[in-house]
């Protein structure tokens, strides 16, 4: 593989089980196959599609001896598993946003809050039911802040509420009090619902990495200390114990990113200028694009030193992500998606800076197929390109 930028400006053509009802026998002819359960290409492939699923991958010399309904010419083409955004937020209309997602190759998206007046339950049905166009969707509760648990019994109603309800899981997004942490894991366990979201600012790292996975690898850099931060002894001993704990982390660099690109005048304009913005409702983006965000009003974001701080700590985040990498941690890629950092092109970006980070390109792609895949327990149906597994693929063509 060239760069990884080089294959992700590229013109997606086909989302096969999740736009085509699989009535009919789909062949790709003479495809690139990108399979990620190894690190290779395989080159002038046949890749047969049945009942929304892939009946058989083999070399397009072979002689076919299947019915085929429709045969598509994929010579010079590649085809990858469907990407997998892990940290959506709904901000506006849920078809239209899904519709953004579906279009930048992601076939399976995590909600990460529900906000007063969405119902993600009920949206998750109507992706299950195939009643509105939609990735594979998984759902979390309400965005928990320290005031949602006013004393240590609000933790069996909240509980009890997402059992009731029937979320994928529960997701904190604040320090909690030490002994309304632990009632919440004992609870939640018992119940057997997954913990996801913030880590404890306020406690030891080992308390954070108990819970199923953390968003934002900047939680790690707000738990250390100054001087843990500026250790590299001190941060290689926390990603060894990261990656025994046996947590998953979303880096999430891209909506840090972000701040800077808001706060910057001269980001700002190219954020503001970027023809994407069109797929978002006026008033929406008119108030992003406007100097009223807080990240465009005040000094700790928009002094010229403030500016030098968010770049050094994006720096720190990137160079976090890697050691976190070479220590064997799961990483999943989530881009957070509110504001200008629009649903589906944010994915697209975050691996970007995944990428630049150290990775591979192939293991950048892994952390938006394989390693969700198995987060989500669906790799036994996704996650990679094989045999029996469902048809979320996508078809590329290359961008010279």
């Amino acid at each position: 593989m060239k760069s990884l930028k080089n294959h992700l400006l590229l013109c997606i053509l086909l989302l096969c089980s999740t736009i085509i009802a699989q009535t009919k026998i789909i062949s790709f002819e003479n495809v690139n196959v990108i399979p990620m359960n190894i690190d290779t290409l395989i080159t002038n492939q046949r890749v047969i599609i049945a009942n929304s699923k892939i009946l058989k991958i083999e070399p397009v010399s072979k002689t076919i001896t299947n019915h085929i309904d429709i045969t598509i010419d994929a010579s010079g083409k590649y085809l990858i598993p469907g990407l997998v955004e892990t940290h959506y937020h709904l901000q506006n209309n849920i078809e239209n946003e899904f519709k953004l997602l579906i279009a930048n190759g992601i076939t399976s998206a995590r909600n990460m809050a529900e906000y007063k007046g969405q119902n993600h339950i009920k949206i998750r049905e109507l992706a299950q039911s195939n009643t509105i166009l939609s990735p594979h969707y998984y759902s979390t509760g309400p965005y928990l802040k320290r005031h949602d648990f006013k004393h240590i019994d609000s933790v069996d109603v909240i509980v009890r509420y997402h059992k009731k309800r029937g979320y994928d899981y529960l997701k904190i997004a604040d320090n909690l009090p030490k002994d309304i942490y632990l009632k919440l894991l004992e609870t939640a366990k018992k119940e057997n619902i997954e913990i996801v979201g913030h880590g404890q600012r306020e406690l030891p790292l080992e308390f954070s990495l108990r819970i199923k996975s953390i968003a934002h690898v900047e939680e790690f850099m707000n738990i250390f200390s100054k001087e843990e931060r500026n250790s590299i002894a001190y941060l290689q001993k926390a990603a060894k114990e990261i990656k025994t704990s046996g947590i998953y982390v979303s880096p999430t660099l891209g909506i840090f990113e972000m701040i800077s690109r808001y706060a910057d005048k001269e980001k700002s304009k190219l954020l503001n200028s970027n023809k994407n913005i069109k797929y978002l409702p006026k008033h929406y983006s008119d108030y992003w694009k406007s100097d009223s965000i807080n990240y465009r009003k005040h000094s700790w974001f928009t002094d010229k030193e403030s500016l030098i701080r968010l770049e050094n700590e994006l720096e720190w985040q990137k160079k976090f992500t890697l050691l976190l990498h070479k220590q064997g941690v799961p990483l999943m890629a989530g881009s957070d998606t509110y504001g200008l950092f629009l649903p589906g092109f944010s994915l697209h970006h975050e691996l970007e800076l995944i990428q630049s980070s150290g990775l591979s390109n192939y293991e950048t792609l892994k952390t938006a197929t394989v390693v969700p895949a198995r987060y989500f327990n669906a790799i036994s149906q996704s996650g990679t390109i094989s045999e029996g597994k469902l048809a979320d693929l996508v078809l590329l063509e290359k961008i010279h």
